[in-house]
């Protein structure tokens, strides 16, 4: 990975690569406070969490668009023009005056987020072959989780001082632009139809089901998971925590979490096989949905963050190799691209699924509901993602 680390195009596309990450959950330690500004306002309490997930339903709408159009339009220019509107939107907390408004500047950032994501893909996969483009990969995933541990750890800081002072840090898209103009170039055009003879395969049977339930499992997973950047600052206020810190520290921990399980990741496979590894991931959630229900202090919530984010970073990478193993080398991009739709919606639906049961149950109730979720998806993973064959065990 050293290697790539001195490739400016790498770079140029991991620093892209976190904008995506920081997007949605920036804001998350300052969500208290921004509810207690627009507590006039019908319907704050939800507005105000959607505003964490709001970027996510336009990110499941328009990636697959962007994704069409990126060869015509241009990569490089696509993903700057991104970049660019990634912060005039991002920063709308900063100078949009009512709740409404600062919601409709959230869905323009996930325009922004989808133009960035469509072609930084594409232009990985033209820049980067073979065993170096996985790892790339997953380079990706360790700077999206640890970017998530940055950011939100000086948001933290940030919302100590003003709910809205986290919006600041969305100028980061109008830093990295010189460094994408310089470093990214513009691949050479392919005909895609001579790729995909080239590509060839027709895909394994029953590769259209474990798509579906691919993308069921990839929607839940997310559902589960934005629980913490949505309501993670209103629970610690709960349990006697009110500071923006306590909330930015669960944050931290989950993302940390996330990011690190990825270097034990391949151990994992092999030795569990993909049904095992998704299996493992959605009973690790369960315990810290459990674990967060009981929680009474930092401590306990905190470990109950790592927990909850070790199942993403177990079960989106499976997801992802599981279906592109079987799916049929002509509809790989598509397969990308629904799962892809899948997560982020997850992320949008996340606090309209939750809000209710916390408003009429309470958070312990909650968490056990998503707990006992996790135990089902984990049931599936077990009876729908084992391997046909039994994989050969490499000494």
């Amino acid at each position: 990975m050293g290697s790539l680390l001195k490739d400016r195009r790498a770079i140029a596309l991991l620093l892209a690569a976190t904008l995506t990450i920081m997007s949605n959950a920036i804001i998350s330690p300052g969500l208290a406070g921004i509810a207690d500004h627009f507590r006039d306002t019908p319907n704050a309490g939800l507005l105000t969490r959607l505003l964490v997930t709001a970027p996510s339903l336009l990110v499941a709408i328009c990636a697959p668009i962007a994704g069409h159009f990126a060869d015509s339009f241009g990569r490089k220019r696509m993903i700057m023009t991104g970049a660019a509107l990634f912060a005039i939107a991002g920063t709308g907390g900063l100078w949009l005056p009512t709740l409404p408004l600062l919601l409709a500047s959230r869905l323009l950032l996930g325009l922004a987020v989808a133009l960035v994501m469509a072609p930084l893909t594409a232009l990985a996969a033209e820049y980067f072959h073979g065993p170096v483009r996985g790892k790339f990969m997953a380079l990706q995933m360790a700077f999206m989780s640890y970017g998530g541990v940055v950011f939100i750890g000086i948001a933290g800081d940030l919302a100590g001082h003003s709910a809205f002072l986290p919006f600041v840090l969305y100028f980061v898209g109008l830093i990295y632009l010189p460094v994408m103009a310089v470093s990214l170039s513009e691949p050479a055009h392919h005909d895609h139809a001579t790729a995909h003879a080239q590509a060839g395969g027709g895909g394994q049977p029953g590769w259209g089901l474990m798509l579906g339930v691919a993308l069921f499992l990839g929607l839940m997973v997310f559902v589960g998971y934005y629980i913490v950047p949505t309501q993670i600052a209103f629970y610690m206020a709960e349990i006697g925590h009110p500071e923006p810190m306590a909330a930015s520290i669960v944050l931290v921990a989950a993302f940390f979490a996330s990011g690190s399980v990825t270097f034990i990741y391949p151990k994992l496979r092999a030795a569990l096989g993909r049904a095992g590894v998704m299996a493992c991931g959605f009973v690790l959630m369960c315990a810290g949905f459990e674990l967060m229900g009981q929680s009474s202090n930092m401590v306990f919530a905190t470990i109950a963050g790592l927990l909850l984010g070790t199942g993403p970073g177990l079960i989106v990478p499976t997801v992802m190799a599981s279906v592109m193993d079987v799916a049929p080398a002509r509809r790989r991009s598509l397969c990308s691209g629904l799962i892809g739709t899948s997560i982020f919606l997850g992320q949008f639906l996340s606090p309209l699924i939750s809000q209710p049961i916390i408003g009429t149950h309470g958070f312990t109730t909650a968490f056990s509901i998503f707990g006992v979720a996790a135990l089902v998806c984990a049931g599936l993973s077990v009876l729908l993602f084992r391997e046909r064959a039994v994989m050969p065990v490499r000494a």
